[in-house]
């Protein structure tokens, strides 16, 4: 590993980042030293933070100004089963009911409710419908949002009064961040996932090591990664503080975003295609702040405590407290006693409960297919519960569509119906305590998978692993 930090200093020759370019080309207007009104090109909305802010509408007398601009998807608190049936939980039913009335009264035309062919988890729907496009600037009431900046789009998470402010301006008051580049060179190794890559970063920047920063992510492995990997690495910047992740566009991106329903046709394509292309940060451009890694360093990832920085090689030991900042032994020593783990363990062939493959970080079909490639021909471990829950009802066609549902089938695997699921335990997946679970998500905090669950994050390889084996286990054999 090659890390490297430095403060850049600034001048008025210095060429502009992507963040930048974006960024002021969508200033409405700005106080020195101060917020700037920013304009929104795509919100997206759910059910969880959306109920306040449609009534904050109400009291004041208020329409949505562009309801074009705006894509609803029931995804957090759904139940991944029996969806064509009535939901029976209380506030779920609640929310998903309210979401529905909301979107009738203020006549919002992109509403997708539960059972929709374009319903799913919000940050899948968006790019795989063509929402989710470069140069633009994206927000939605929920921190991973960033999932989009997989596009060269500028994509951030907001509070609920802030969802009101876009729903009735279109704008959004924001406090420009500081810019950070992160480059990885060289190329992955066999069996090493985009979740692994950004477990291993957020391992070693900790997990406020990018606060108040807009991340811009390059290097050759980043380049040879795919749209969907990409986008599991912008997911999880949230998760070192980041206000956000991006990556410049490319020839990868302009031919994932051609054809999709609500991406640019014909003229338009043309130019905002010329647009797209010049989306890259000025050779001469000065960050903030720079870090570079040696992808050949990074090997399958796990985390042994309770944020996604504590996170280690899968042959790894967990650090002997003489390790860790004085600062931080306390409450490292309480998430290992929440995980039943103790410094110096090794977590390989530690029994696990639960396998967990889904959510906005790993719920997208290149997900599912690392993992059916891994089961396939081999059986499902008993003792395990397996949560497998597509990100989208676009992915679960795709999956029996390429065959992968007979694969997981015969491996005694079932597959769940879209939604967020065990993610964060807003819905009846949750992990009982005690327990443990191996989990494709983006965060392993106390509870976060259900009161009392001990959470393992891992990428779909080592999931799949984990599945199999029934215990923690490194998926290159």
């Amino acid at each position: 590993m090659n890390l490297q930090s430095q403060k850049s200093p600034s001048g008025k020759f210095n060429g502009l980042t992507l963040f930048d370019k974006i960024w002021d080309a969508h200033v409405v207007s700005s106080i020195e030293n101060g917020p700037t009104i920013l304009y929104i090109d795509r919100h997206f909305c759910h059910e969880v933070t959306s109920p306040q802010a449609f009534d904050g509408l109400r009291v004041r007398g208020l329409k949505v100004l562009r309801p074009e601009k705006t894509t609803m998807t029931a995804d957090h608190n759904t139940p991944t089963i029996d969806q064509d049936k009535p939901v029976t939980d209380p506030i779920s039913r609640n929310q998903l009911d309210t979401f529905s009335k909301n979107a009738a009264e203020f006549n919002m035309p992109l509403f997708y409710p539960l059972g929709h062919p374009n319903n799913g988890v919000v940050h899948i729907i968006g790019p795989e419908n063509g929402f989710t496009q470069p140069g633009t600037t994206i927000v939605c009431g929920d921190s991973h949002t960033s999932t989009h900046g997989a596009f060269g789009a500028i994509a951030f998470g907001i509070g609920t009064s802030e969802v009101e402010m876009v729903l009735a301006t279109q704008t959004v008051l924001q406090t420009r961040p500081k810019t950070m580049r992160i480059t990885f060179n060289g190329n992955l190794n066999s069996s090493v996932t985009a979740k692994d890559l950004a477990l291993y970063m957020i391992s070693k920047l900790t997990t406020g090591g990018a606060t108040g920063y807009f991340v811009e992510y390059a290097g050759e492995a980043i380049r040879n990664m795919s749209m969907e990997e990409r986008m599991t690495v912008c997911n999880l910047s949230i998760e070192m503080g980041a206000r956000g992740g991006m990556i410049a566009p490319d020839e990868t991106t302009f031919a994932y975003v051609q054809g999709r329903e609500f991406a640019p046709k014909g003229k338009d394509l043309e130019r905002k295609l010329s647009y797209w292309k010049t989306l890259q940060s000025d050779e001469n451009a000065v960050f903030d702040k720079e870090y570079s890694f040696d992808a050949a360093d990074i090997q399958p990832m796990i985390t042994y405590g309770t944020n996604p920085g504590m996170g280690m090689g899968i042959n790894d030991y967990i650090p002997e407290i003489e390790k860790i900042d004085e600062a931080g032994r306390i409450s490292f020593l309480k998430s290992l006693e929440y995980m039943g783990f103790k410094p110096g363990e090794q977590l390989l062939n530690k029994q696990v409960d639960y396998v967990f493959l889904g959510s906005c970080t790993n719920g997208r079909i290149e997900d599912f297919r690392l993992f059916a490639n891994y089961v396939k021909g081999k059986k499902k471990a008993e003792h395990v519960v397996a949560w497998l829950v597509p990100g989208s009802w676009k992915v679960e066609n795709q999956i029996r569509e390429e065959g992968l549902l007979e694969i997981l089938t015969d491996a005694g695997f079932k597959l769940r119906q879209p939604g967020c699921s065990a993610c964060l335990a807003m819905n009846d997946d949750k992990v009982p305590a005690g327990k443990y679970a191996v989990s494709t998500s983006n965060r392993n905090f106390e509870g976060r998978q259900g009161p009392g669950a001990r959470t393992i994050l891992a990428g779909p390889l080592v999931a799949a692993a984990a599945a199999v084996a029934g215990c923690i286990f490194d998926p290159r054999g």
